[in-house]
């Protein structure tokens, strides 16, 4: 386990969204935040956030899985910026009162009876 800038440690254990919640409400309430994090404040931000992950990509074209021709500058820029559309859409669940795990978990069933697996695709799938 190493220690990072910021005072946590880095470590390769999971981490939950119960977990993160916490600290984000910790981290909010300590510095007079949390008045600002409405629902709708709580969306402007994470719809900037996915816009500054867009332009991450926007010149790149295609790009290969594990990111081989990244520097490592460039794959630690990502990895910010993925944080923060996803602490923010932790915080926007959280004020709304959701349990996004759950509901994650949810829409994968609801996805899998929408989309079942049919023997045709499967064949076709492992042709490839």
């Amino acid at each position: 386990m190493e220690c990072s800038d910021n005072g946590f440690a880095r470590t390769t254990r999971d981490v939950s969204l119960q977990e993160l919640s916490k600290r984000l409400a910790e981290f909010a309430e300590a510095r007079g935040w949390d008045q600002y994090h409405s629902p709708r404040n709580l969306l402007l931000a994470l719809v900037g956030e996915v816009g500054e992950l867009s332009e991450i990509f926007q010149w790149k074209g295609e790009v290969a899985k594990g990111l081989p021709n990244w520097s490592s500058d460039d794959k630690e820029h990502l990895e910010e910026e993925l944080s923060d559309v996803l602490l923010y859409l932790v915080q926007l669940a959280d004020v709304c009162g959701l349990d996004l795990g759950q509901a994650a978990l949810t829409k994968i069933v609801k996805n899998a009876r929408k989309y079942p697996v049919n023997a045709k695709q499967t064949e076709t799938s492992t042709d490839k």
